[in-house]
């Protein structure tokens, strides 16, 4: 039997799951497997509507050697998982004589712990451990919750707090669940052969596709323990995230409260030299966060440097002395042992990383509302950390909507540690761009829309103008409207401004649930929806709901972020053009994201409106409208206005 060609696979799965072949997505698996092929490196902008998902999976189901996708979001992973998988393995089995494996692989405190569940929680204050479900009151939200876990326990295949519908609060998942920090080990544990975590892990050694998501993916790399089974190509969808991801996963904190958390913890496990020790050095550094001001530190202030070396040295001790002292009136020792060395483990990881002072980390206070003060750490780029782990032993295949800024990936793969496009060199990874389009079309369903008339925004102040103009665009829009705001104060500034103006039900970011927001604003195309950067890149409602997305501002970062301006700074200090490499570029992904909220299906129309003249009157301005939908544009506010009461009419004529 002859092996069957790329475009049969391609065109069994689209009909598997109902969906049309489209000519991108026929150029991105055959260019997804020319990479696979050649053990090469491929970046691929998809536009929304492409089918990307099985662009990448049936080429790489062909090619019969062990698979990781990595997504950014849950949605994404489900509907590969519970969707495009299944679908896409049971359409290419008779055409491929196998049924290839798959199986989905998170961190371990996304899997509920058997342990913690039935032995409880080791407790910071008292020896031992505490049963959590006498602790809290069954009438309580908490207690409601763990009753109904600790039934789910005994019906759940996977553990997977995804799983279980309707989700509980994060306080009540972390008393049945362990960091890997905290875990006990399989084999050490009485529950191993039954543990959650680890028969995913099984699963996953077992499968030929492991989904994942970018975090595990960013452990896997930095950590060097391997998480992830071994695997011949990786693929990375919504591949705009992975730098956030990975600068997320390798970036350290401290607070007072979780250095008072792990001495809790510990006191009672060491002698009492070991423990004071500690406990000194924790109130040092608090009394020092005490008076710690926002902002990054350029140097280590010398009352912190002595703080941070005093929690050091103290938690040094304490490691020490966990490891070599075995306390039999605690009750399942091993479990409170784990938990507190966990707990100290990490604040020496800190603290010694930050006294260390690497030229490649960035150190900056944060003050935070509700939890307080804290010093963190984070590396000034993650681009050395991915060429050498990423692109080395595997293909990689890394695609989204928004890859291309400015007109080519040089940008993002800059940010990714790849040289530009075409260099050759022996340790230089090769490979190519591709940008395979849309099926829709930009200049015919969608106008770009720059108020260039308005007063540029400034920091601080009102822009009344501004709101002006965005109360006039909704009113013509008919609602319709999703407005994407830099910042939750001007998201809060709006939505209260234009509640007091008219008769339009405008939902604000924080005041529901995003899921429930969202399901209201589809449901009612009178509804305006206003809020900040999850909207950005998380909402997708097609049809007449979303017909005008309005931007207030370039969301370029803030100039006192102390990570983001550190690494403008080093740019420049290495002879680049820091602005355009770091903050324009930030903007131009968000941007590029934010334009996409508005066609999401071939029969949408509408407009995109950027209350910021700068996208029309600065210089950047036209790299950054090159990393947007291919739109029509205007500036003129009457033709905007014009073309919403058209689209308004339209849609109400067809019920809408």
């Amino acid at each position: 039997m002859t092996k069957p060609s790329l475009p049969e696979l391609l065109h069994a799965a689209v009909t598997a799951v109902g969906g049309t072949e489209r000519p991108g997505q026929v150029t991105m698996a055959e260019a997804v497997a020319e990479a696979v092929d050649d053990q090469s490196h491929l970046l691929v902008q998809a536009g929304t509507g492409t089918g990307k998902s099985l662009g990448y999976l049936v080429p790489a189901l062909a090619h019969g050697e062990r698979v990781v996708v990595a997504t950014a979001t849950l949605a994404l992973q489900r509907q590969l998982v519970e969707r495009d998988l299944p679908r896409t393995v049971e359409s290419l089995h008779p055409l491929l004589r196998r049924r290839p494996q798959f199986a989905m692989l998170k961190g371990r405190s996304n899997y509920l712990c058997l342990h913690r569940l039935h032995e409880g929680v080791p407790q910071d204050e008292e020896e031992g451990l505490f049963d959590q479900f006498e602790a809290a009151a069954p009438s309580s939200k908490l207690g409601q919750d763990l009753l109904r876990l600790r039934d789910w326990s005994d019906e759940t295949e996977t553990g997977d707090r995804d799983d279980l519908t309707p989700g509980v609060s994060d306080r009540a998942w972390a008393q049945i669940s362990v960091s890997s920090r905290e875990c006990l080990g399989a084999t050490k544990c009485a529950y191993g052969a039954e543990c959650f975590a680890e028969a995913a892990r099984e699963r996953a050694k077992l499968a030929d596709v492991v989904v994942t998501n970018h975090a595990l993916l960013a452990i896997d790399a930095i950590e060097g323990a391997p998480v992830l089974p071994s695997h011949e190509v990786l693929i990375v969808d919504e591949a705009h995230e992975l730098v956030s991801r990975v600068t997320g996963v390798a970036t350290g904190e401290l607070t007072p409260a979780q250095v008072n958390r792990a001495v809790r913890r510990a006191a009672k496990l060491v002698n009492e030299k070991a423990a004071d020790a500690l406990q000194t050095a924790a109130e040092g550094f608090e009394r020092v966060m005490e008076l710690a001001l926002p902002g990054r530190l350029e140097e280590v202030p010398e009352d912190l440097a002595y703080a941070l070396m005093a929690l050091r040295d103290a938690a040094r001790t304490v490691i020490s002395a966990i490891g070599a002292t075995r306390d039999k009136s605690v009750e399942d020792e091993n479990a409170v042992r784990k938990q507190a060395l966990a707990s100290v483990e990490s604040i020496h990881a800190v603290a010694e990383r930050i006294t260390q002072g690497s030229e490649y980390d960035v150190v900056w206070y944060e003050q935070h509302d509700r939890f307080g003060p804290s010093v963190r750490v984070a590396p000034l780029s993650v681009s050395g950390l991915l060429r050498e782990k990423l692109f080395a032993e595997r293909s990689v295949v890394l695609t989204s909507a928004t890859l291309k800024l400015g007109g080519d990936f040089n940008g993002v793969g800059a940010s990714l540690g790849l040289a530009p496009e075409g260099t050759a060199g022996e340790d230089v990874p090769q490979w190519k761009g591709l940008d395979v389009g849309s099926p829709f079309d930009y200049p015919k369903q969608g106008i770009l829309y720059v108020a260039r008339h308005l007063n540029t925004p400034g920091r601080e102040g009102s822009r009344t103008d501004m709101l002006d103009e965005l109360a006039e665009l909704v009113e013509a829009a008919g609602g319709r409207t999703l407005g994407l705001f830099s910042s939750m104060r001007g998201a809060k500034a709006a939505a209260e401004e234009l509640r007091g103006r008219m008769d339009r039900p405008i939902l604000l970011q924080g005041e529901e649930t995003l899921g429930e927001l969202i399901k209201n604003f589809a449901a009612d195309p009178e509804t305006c929806l206003f809020g900040t950067l999850s909207l950005w890149q998380g909402v997708d409602v097609p049809g007449a709901s979303c017909q005008l997305v309005v931007m207030d501002r370039i969301p370029f970062p803030r100039p006192d972020d102390p990570l983001m301006s550190a690494r403008q700074k080093a740019v420049e200090e290495a002879g680049g053009n820091g602005f355009m490499a770091v903050a324009a570029t930030h903007a131009a992904l968000l941007m590029a994201q934010g334009a996409g909220r508005l066609v999401r299906a071939t029969g949408d129309k509408g407009v995109v409106a950027v209350l910021d003249p700068r996208l029309a009157n600065a210089r950047y301005g036209s790299y950054l409208r090159a990393s947007l939908p291919d739109f029509w544009y205007t500036t003129d506010r009457n033709q905007a206005r014009r073309s919403l009461a058209a689209i308004d009419a339209q849609a109400k004529a067809a019920g809408a």
